[in-house]
C-alpha cells in the first residue's frame, strides 16, 4: 500500500500531513529516507520523527464532533501558543481536524485519528457541501447574491458554484445560509467582501448531511455515532 495511505489508515494523520513529512524527511523506511508514493506494509520498520510506528500497537479509531468556538485554532500545534481543537477533547489518542475552520469562526468541525475518510470529507471535487450560517453588514442585492453562487476570483482563481439562500434581511443586517464544497483561507468571508459586505459572525451548521448536533454548547463535543461514521465513509 502507498506509504501516505498506509499512514493515515494507522490513524498517524492525514495524508497531506504525511506527504509534507516525507517531502521533509522527517520518515525513515527501513532505516531509508522515505519517497513519495513509495509501497510498504505491516512488516516495514517505519519511523516518523524517530518515534517507531507499529501497526500492532496502534489504538482504536475515534471519531468526535466538536462545537468549536472562536479565538481556536484548527490545528494540532501551533507556534504562537494559540489554543487548539485537540486541546477542547479529552482523549488519550492522537486526532487532528477533518480540514479546518477560521480562527475566528466556529460551529462544527470533525476530529479523528483515523486518516482514511479526510479526503472523503475536504476534497472539491466529491459532491460534499458545507453549510454554513452567516451574517453581513448590510441589505445584500440578488446581483451581489448571484455573483456568489456563480463563483468568485479569489487569488485568480475562481470559486466553484456555492448555494446561498437569505433567511432574513434589515437595511443593516442580512443573514443566509451558504453551501461551498471548497474549503480556501477565509473564503466566504472573502466572497462576500468582494461584493462590499462584511461577514459579522460565521458558523459551521453542517458538513453534507452530517448536523451540528444543536444540543452542544460552544466548545463542547461528543463520540459521533454510527451511523454518522457510515455516512462519512459513504461520502
Amino acid at each position: 500500500m502507498r506509504i501516505n495511505k498506509y499512514l493515515a489508515n494507522l490513524g498517524v494523520d492525514s495524508r497531506r500531513a504525511i506527504d509534507k513529512l516525507i517531502d521533509e524527511g522527517k520518515i525513515l523506511v527501513n532505516g531509508s529516507v522515505a519517497l513519495s508514493g513509495m509501497k510498504v506494509d505491516e512488516n516495514d520498520e517505519i519511523i516518523i520523527n524517530g518515534k517507531n510506528i507499529n501497526k500492532k500497537s496502534q489504538n482504536k479509531k475515534v471519531y468526535f464532533m466538536l462545537n468549536k468556538p472562536q479565538k481556536v485554532l484548527s490545528a494540532v500545534k501551533d507556534d504562537r501558543g494559540r489554543k487548539l481543537v485537540t486541546d477542547l477533547i479529552d482523549t488519550d489518542e492522537r486526532i487532528f481536524p477533518i480540514g479546518r475552520l477560521d480562527y475566528d469562526t466556529e460551529g462544527l468541525i470533525i476530529l479523528t485519528n483515523d486518516g482514511d475518510i479526510y479526503n472523503r470529507v475536504i476534497h472539491p471535487r466529491g459532491e460534499v457541501f458545507k453549510t454554513y450560517y452567516v451574517e453581513i453588514q448590510g441589505s445584500i442585492s440578488m446581483t451581489s447574491l448571484n455573483k456568489i453562487k456563480k463563483g468568485i476570483e479569489l487569488d485568480g482563481k475562481m470559486t466553484l458554484p456555492a448555494k446561498a439562500k437569505i433567511i432574513s434581511s434589515t437595511s443593516n443586517t442580512t443573514t443566509l445560509n451558504v453551501s461551498i464544497k471548497e474549503g480556501r483561507n477565509r473564503q466566504i468571508r472573502r466572497m462576500f467582501e468582494s461584493v462590499g459586505h462584511k461577514v459579522t459572525f460565521l458558523k459551521r451548521i453542517s458538513i453534507g448531511n452530517l448536523l451540528l448536533d444543536e444540543k452542544l454548547k460552544i466548545g463542547g463535543y461528543r463520540p459521533l455515532k454510527k451511523s454518522e461514521i457510515n455516512y462519512l465513509y459513504s461520502l
